[in-house]
């Protein structure tokens, strides 16, 4: 979920904002009750590879399937 803060909030809070978009979190800085902005963490390339890596290893621990087994599970949704 979303947090919204408003615009003094976010300038008195800023270092501990950024240390929780760090972490994860996003937020919406409002005017009022007026969104103006979304605030979420950038993506680094190193992000980008490990998600690679752990994605390159699932499926080299998954097990192949084989022709009898798709078959079934395409019968499967007729039943």
């Amino acid at each position: 979920m979303t947090t919204t803060v408003k615009i003094s909030e976010a300038k008195t809070h800023l270092s501990d904002l950024l240390a929780r978009v760090e972490a994860g979190e996003d937020f919406v800085i409002a005017r009022g009750n007026d969104p103006i902005a979304h605030v979420t963490r950038m993506r680094k390339e190193s992000d980008l590879q490990l998600l690679l890596a752990e994605v390159r290893a699932a499926r080299l621990k998954a097990a192949a399937s084989t022709h009898d087994e798709i078959l079934s599970w395409r019968e499967e949704g007729r039943r």
